[in-house]
């Protein structure tokens, strides 16, 4: 297929990977998106056959080649859901115009997406509550950042979030911030759980049922957080919201038949703290009964909103 495989053709996943390492505010389906429209602009089909071969073709390449398919599909399905509304209509070589025109005001307005769903949360951060955020969510810093803007005075526990510790990375931006901030372990959260006021967690997927995709440990300390009868929010943007529709947590892409299955150690020594990445998955599902609200850049809304949204979006 052109572009595929010639010498020096353009390498999309190595797009997509230096577009993360370059900006570390960036997420998975703005990523996605923007290597898409450096794509197009490289390609020049001749029929609109081609044209959506070559997407369809990149998309599959980005989805098997990261380790974030969930959150980067949502982004994918958005690009490729555009090409087909243009290709209606149009030459392909408009089309092409107006696909790189509309990828490109998309991951131009990302931070737009963040900042409407922090004005949309912000209300319900108050004085003198006590909240606990779950890993590092570019959103939910900006929703605590519009917060201190604001002059709300709050405390926040971040739980660790191994295996990658990134609630230290949480914590780090929240002290630059100002915000009385404490670190507690993964293995904590019910022990905490009673001095908390709400719970705010992020979202690397949507799904149709309004149930989250997210960090590990995300659906225990959902769990905790109702039978102590303390509210989840979630903060999604809704570029997001993603086609799926997980019963349980063996039904996400991301799940190994093998996860449970280990060779024979009896006589070698492991490193077990090594082994924690490898023999444990990276996301899990947390049913939409455990969420009270979501934040989205479209609005506040319950669980349920989410499938009215896709069917607008894809049915449209």
């Amino acid at each position: 297929m052109a572009g595929d495989s010639e010498p020096g053709a353009f390498d999309i996943v190595a797009h997509y990977n230096s577009l993360i390492e370059k900006d570390a505010s960036i997420s998975a389906p703005i990523a996605a998106v923007g290597s898409l429209v450096k794509l197009i602009e490289k390609q020049h089909a001749t029929t609109m056959l081609e044209f959506m071969m070559i997407a369809r073709s990149a998309c599959d390449r980005l989805k098997t080649a990261t380790n974030n398919s969930i959150s980067l599909s949502a982004g994918c399905d958005v690009f490729l859901k555009q090409m087909s509304r243009l290709s209606h209509a149009q030459s392909v070589e408009e089309c092409r115009k107006a696909l790189i025109k509309a990828g490109t005001e998309f991951v131009q307005g990302a931070g737009k997406c963040r900042d409407s769903v922090a004005e949309f949360g912000s209300p319900f951060v108050r004085d003198e509550q006590t909240i606990l955020i779950h890993s590092y969510s570019r959103v939910i810093m900006g929703l605590l950042g519009r917060a201190v803007k604001q002059n709300k005075r709050f405390r926040v526990y971040i739980t660790e979030s191994r295996p990658d510790q990134s609630g230290l990375r949480a914590a780090a931006e929240l002290q630059k911030m100002g915000i009385p901030c404490e670190v507690i372990l993964d293995a904590a959260v019910g022990y905490i759980m009673e001095k908390v006021d709400m719970v705010l967690v992020g979202a690397e997927g949507v799904v149709e049922s309004g149930g989250l995709i997210n960090k590990i440990g995300t659906y225990q300390l959902a769990i905790i957080a109702r039978a102590a009868k303390k509210p989840l929010y979630a903060l999604a943007e809704s570029y997001k919201f993603v086609r799926l529709y997980p019963l349980s947590q063996y039904d996400l892409p991301t799940y190994r038949s093998d996860l449970l299955s280990f060779k024979d150690r009896s006589t070698a020594e492991v490193d077990w703290q090594a082994e924690l990445p490898r023999n444990n998955p990276v996301l899990d599902y947390t049913p939409p009964e455990f969420i009270t609200l979501m934040f989205t850049d479209l609005g506040v809304m319950t669980p349920s909103g989410v499938s009215d949204e896709l069917i607008k979006f894809y049915l449209d």
